[in-house]
């Protein structure tokens, strides 16, 4: 059985996968509906992105959970239904690891709240911690291998969703990335630097950038980072390049050959976990896979 630590002993870089939300609009997802609805609606669409990942490479899948807290969902009116569908996600992903001989680890994902913490905006750090907390527990539920918190802009949202994930799930393991997206910092001013020393100091077992204005941004991160944290473990997730309108899609310009030299760029910059964001397909996650092992042999 693969173990986050077995991983960690067994690959020196390590592959995550690639967008949910590009794949799931390819698949019919209608622009503004919930993706999580898929995860009970479609688990079928789901569940066969999950398998294109793995059998093009990644070894960490994140669940269909990015926008499975309350506050998100509440736009939906699916507030009360946030523990179903991030166990249904769970076990669509668990499905697909299974289906590959258990190659591979579920991470439970979360991403932002949408809302801003006080004194800026109007929500509370402990409404916060109880809204994230609620949708980690239902992702420890279905047993998750691990957390993965990602595209959080503000040192006070991460520190509040790591806070529901230490109560509702103890020591599970827990990776954290941020976007800075904002002539290199997060929209919120939060610098590489800073975001490494407060993230590894709050626990976090995996440190990085995800997201944000493509392969060249989050090369920079992972070199600030590991100028400040040496022995951290870095994550990479850019996206495929930087999106531009086209008949009102997301389009975006960095194919698989592209973002395989980004995945070798950003292992030989320090980065131990390397994934793709937004725009990106199990092609490039194909290639960035067959670029790393060209590497390693």
């Amino acid at each position: 059985m693969t173990t986050w630590q077995t991983l960690l002993d067994t690959t020196d870089v390590i592959l995550a996968d690639g967008a949910m939300g590009t794949m799931l609009f390819e698949a019919g997802l209608q622009f503004g509906d919930p993706p999580e609805g898929w995860n009970l609606d479609h688990p079928d669409r789901v569940r066969g992105v999950h398998q294109g990942y793995l059998e093009a490479g990644a070894r960490i899948l994140l669940t269909n959970t990015f926008g499975g807290n309350r506050f998100r969902l509440g736009l939906h009116n699916l507030e009360a239904r946030v523990p179903e569908l991030n166990r249904a996600a769970a076990r669509v992903a668990r499905e697909a690891v299974q289906a590959m001989g258990g190659l591979g680890l579920v991470a439970g994902d979360i991403g932002p709240s949408g809302r801003i913490l006080a004194p800026l905006g109007d929500m509370e750090f402990a409404e916060a911690v109880e809204g994230f907390a609620e949708q980690a527990a239902a992702l420890a539920e279905a047993g998750v291998d691990l957390f993965w918190i990602e595209t959080m802009s503000d040192l006070e949202e991460v520190h509040a969703a790591m806070e529901g994930v230490r109560r509702a799930a103890g020591d599970v393991p827990l990776i954290t990335t941020m976007t800075f997206d904002t002539r290199g910092r997060t929209m919120m001013g939060v610098r590489p630097e800073d975001a490494a020393k407060a993230l590894l100091g709050w626990g976090a077992s995996a440190i990085g950038g995800n997201c944000g204005n493509g392969p060249d941004e989050i090369e920079a991160v992972v070199r600030k980072m590991r100028a400040v944290a040496p022995e951290a473990i870095l994550v990479a997730k850019a996206n495929a390049g930087i999106p531009r309108l086209e008949k009102g899609r997301a389009v975006y310009g960095a194919g698989p050959a592209e973002m395989a030299e980004y995945a070798t760029t950003v292992a030989g910059a320090g980065a131990r976990i390397v994934g793709s964001c937004c725009g990106s397909t199990p092609a490039h996650l194909r290639a960035m896979a067959e670029a790393l092992m060209k590497e390693q042999a």
